[in-house]
């Protein structure tokens, strides 16, 4: 018994792993350190203690504090924010109103204002319609297919619009076949986008992604056994026209592939259909989805004249946002179930799929952080959500910009986000 309190009276007698700052290792809300280019010696400093001896969220700052004296920074920069979502506080900002290009995490933000704005149940049309009578197995009229910029529609939709005039016992068309493409303007590429970039065909009627609907659509025709007389063309629907068949195609159905596989052409068609919504005009255009994206900007109380989004994919070289503005977009998404759970749910999710599929795939984030990836020639991005060992929901935004090598910006972004996620 008398060896047992000798023992405990010594342990009592070692000196603390921590310095006497009155830090111990209860749970706290902790102080923000907020780490920009004028306090990065304070920071420096303060991560110099014992990360165990920190409560939360000071365990974290001070993490984060050391990777931001990483060489790297000499010749590039960084912006980032962390926001507590359960505590409704910032833990962590640098740069954070620095104007960015946001690259692909850019998608998240079309995506929290379409389902904001639209829903996942929007539904995108793409419609077979025709003119004139149909008399001995012969249509004295014409052929139109209006386009919905449906990036999904391919060849198995395109036969379903040629059953559906095989249904009507068609064997000839004697008039012409007209392209209604008038859901858009006629730009076909985005503003700002580089030339020799791999881009996407902004038209409202592609099949398999390619811009050759009606060549397509008159050979299966013909292939079916039915004849058209007449050119293809271009013209919009006439009000006089009958239906006979209508793709659709739900929102919900388009965001894994724009979120997960980081699809241009699918995050442009989201774009363009909240640009058909802002209004009676037409044809929508990449102003008209600028403007819906303003409007979310000003309703979350930042002045839209600040920023500039050019296109709905990130591509574009004159997209400029902050992480301040990303975390408000993850903010506000995480306040609302009907725009959280959808989105959540597509968000690539570290180590397992989509664009984080080979990346944070050992330790605390893995199968925890569920982000969006972007990257562009010196810029590599990532916004998204994950879970504290505290059980904390945070959101964060990082943007690395000036860098020669999109890897490292990655590295430090996983870094970041194993900082934020291990005990």
């Amino acid at each position: 018994m008398a060896a047992t309190v000798f023992a405990a009276a010594l342990l009592l007698l070692q000196p603390s792993p921590c310095p006497a700052t009155g830090i111990g290792n209860t749970q706290t809300t902790g102080d923000l350190i907020e780490a920009d280019t004028t306090d990065m010696a304070t920071v420096a400093q303060d991560s110099t203690l014992t990360e165990s001896c920190k409560p939360w969220p000071q365990n974290v700052q001070a993490r984060l504090g050391k990777l931001l004296q990483n060489e790297m920074f000499e010749t590039s920069t960084v912006g980032m924010m962390v926001y507590d979502l359960t505590a409704d506080s910032t833990i962590f900002k640098y740069n954070e109103r620095q104007l960015m290009r946001p690259a692909s995490t850019l998608k998240m933000m079309v995506a929290v204002a379409a389902l904001d704005r639209l829903g996942d149940d929007y539904e995108y049309e793409t419609s077979l319609l025709h003119t004139g009578g149909i008399e001995e197995n012969v249509l004295d009229g014409d052929l139109y297919c209006k386009g919905g910029f449906d990036p999904m529609f391919d060849n198995t939709d395109l036969d379903a619009f040629v059953d559906s005039v095989r249904s009507l016992g068609v064997d000839t068309i004697r008039g012409d076949l007209f392209a209604d493409i008038s859901m858009k303007d006629s730009d076909r590429l985005g503003e700002g986008w580089c030339w020799d970039d791999d881009n996407p065909v902004l038209s409202p009627l592609l099949v398999s992604r390619k811009d050759e609907f009606m060549e397509r659509f008159r050979s299966r025709l013909h292939k079916a056994g039915i004849n058209v007389e007449g050119e293809i063309r271009t013209g919009r629907v006439p009000r006089r026209a009958h239906e006979m068949c209508v793709v659709r195609r739900k929102l919900s159905e388009i965001l894994p592939r724009m979120m997960k596989k980081s699809d241009n052409l699918y995050s442009e068609s989201v774009f363009y259909q909240l640009a058909a919504v802002a209004g009676p005009q037409s044809p929508a255009t990449a102003r008209h989805g600028r403007r819906k994206m303003n409007k979310l900007i000003e309703k979350l109380g930042f002045n839209p004249s600040e920023y500039y989004i050019a296109d709905g994919s990130g591509l574009s070289l004159y997209n400029y946002v902050s992480p301040e503005l990303e975390v408000a977009f993850l903010k506000y998404a995480f306040s609302k179930d009907k725009i959280y759970v959808p989105l959540y749910k597509v968000m690539p999710i570290a180590g397992m799929d989509g664009t984080l599929d080979n990346r944070m795939r050992h330790g605390h984030a893995q199968g925890n952080v569920h982000a969006k990836t972007g990257t562009v020639t010196g810029v590599s991005a990532l916004a998204g959500y994950c879970t504290a060992a505290n059980g904390h929901t945070l959101c964060f935004s990082i943007i690395n910009m000036g860098i020669r090598h999109s890897s490292s910006g990655r590295k430090f972004q996983d870094r970041v986000c194993e900082a934020l996620c291990r005990p």
